[in-house]
């Protein structure tokens, strides 16, 4: 079968790497930035859409059709999820990093002092986290395999596992056999971004350690499908590059995880670069008006995709987005080891922009008419079969 887009013959493949080789950045932003106003008409009128809908639709020139692609996200969204936003709030375990990656705070090169939570600090984090509501905690931690491994991840679980009904985790690209062990310990979700696709330019943002293996990186979502993780979270760092050329490779990589490892769900988050001590600034801006686009063309393209905004997202878009196709939101968040009560004055990874506690988030996404949810209800059902 030939693809509509790079023009070259589809063959069976082994991991997602096969397809990426496929195609080529300056190609794809070529299409991308060539599209026009007929073809955004053509893409509105369908009732489905695919992967070359997907480009079209994260083009400049659809800007010019926000609202009615806004609409009908609002629709979509509403029939497929209902009114509800999922709830959650990242636990930061570990500042510690082996890799120097020119964005990020907790990078190697950043001379800052180092923390890694004890397991009293952990039970400490998590009473904080659930005395505000939170039933789904998303773990995170710095790169740093002789301290932060799997044999920490794995106690950490069985120190927490009773008091939350999902896990979800965010460290560094692990084996197959490592992600069977985390799933066997009850990890509901792993989120891993390959920050961009630009294999060219990738190395100069991840100058020392593994996270300069770009191909690693790449192949670890296959791992975790192949481990039976009951979801998996991808996305870009968006400020890194043309955001609408990431964006179009991320949808590639999930339209292949979506068929190849179907029982899977799958969830987009949209982190933009945010403030934080020794990284970085944007290389590509990307507003509000972009972001709002982009959410608009996951929900449009892929109906069954979870859509998560975190609280790098400032308080009035978080308020304004939550009717058109997001499904998740954290609230109250700390980037900081031990930042809920344990050493609230540790390094941030970044600086957050919305600041509210989870009451006042849940009053807000009230207010609008949808209801905040604290649990899961689809994994309390399939673990009953």
């Amino acid at each position: 079968m030939i693809c509509k887009i790079c023009g070259k013959q589809n063959k069976k493949m082994n991991t997602f790497k096969s397809i990426f080789e496929q195609y080529n950045w300056d190609n794809i932003q070529t299409k991308i930035y060539e599209t026009t106003s007929k073809d955004i008409e053509r893409t509105l009128a369908k009732t489905k859409y695919n992967l070359d809908d997907f480009l079209v639709l994260i083009s400049p020139v659809a800007q010019n059709y926000l609202e009615e692609m806004a609409q009908k996200c609002h629709e979509i969204t509403k029939k497929r999820f209902g009114k509800t936003i999922q709830m959650y709030a990242p636990l930061y375990l570990s500042n510690e990093c082996q890799n120097i990656c020119t964005y990020c705070g907790f990078s190697l090169d950043n001379k800052i002092k180092r923390k890694t939570l004890t397991d009293a600090e952990i039970k400490l984090e998590v009473e904080a986290l659930k005395n505000t509501g939170f039933d789904h905690v998303l773990l995170v931690t710095g790169e740093a395999n002789y301290t932060v491994n799997i044999n920490y991840f794995l106690n950490a679980i069985a120190l927490i596992r009773e008091e939350f009904s999902i896990i979800s985790v965010e460290v560094q690209p692990l084996s197959t056999e490592d992600y069977q062990r985390l799933h066997d310990a009850g990890v509901y979700s792993v989120l891993v971004y390959q920050e961009t696709y630009h294999q060219e330019v990738y190395k100069k943002y991840h100058t020392k350690g593994k996270k300069s293996n770009f191909d690693y990186r790449l192949e670890t979502p296959d791992r975790i499908g192949t481990a039976g993780i009951h979801k998996i979270g991808l996305g870009v760092l968006l400020g890194l590059e043309d955001w609408r050329t990431d964006s179009f490779f991320n949808a590639l990589h999930l339209d292949y995880l979506q068929k190849k490892y179907w029982q899977t769900k799958y969830s987009v988050s949209f982190p933009r670069l945010r403030p934080a001590e020794g990284i970085i600034e944007p290389n590509f801006i990307m507003d509000d008006k972009d972001l709002t686009q982009l959410i608009c063309a996951y929900r449009l393209w892929n109906e069954d995709l979870e859509i998560s905004i975190s609280t790098r997202e400032n308080e009035k878009f978080r308020n304004n987005i939550i009717p058109i196709g997001v499904t998740s939101m954290s609230a109250g968040s700390k980037t900081n080891p031990g930042g809920y009560v344990v050493d609230p004055q540790s390094l941030e990874q970044f600086e957050i922009s919305d600041e509210r506690s989870a009451a006042e988030i849940s009053k807000i996404i009230k207010s609008k008419g949808y209801e905040p949810v604290w649990k899961d209800w689809d994994l309390a059902y399939s673990q009953k079969l």
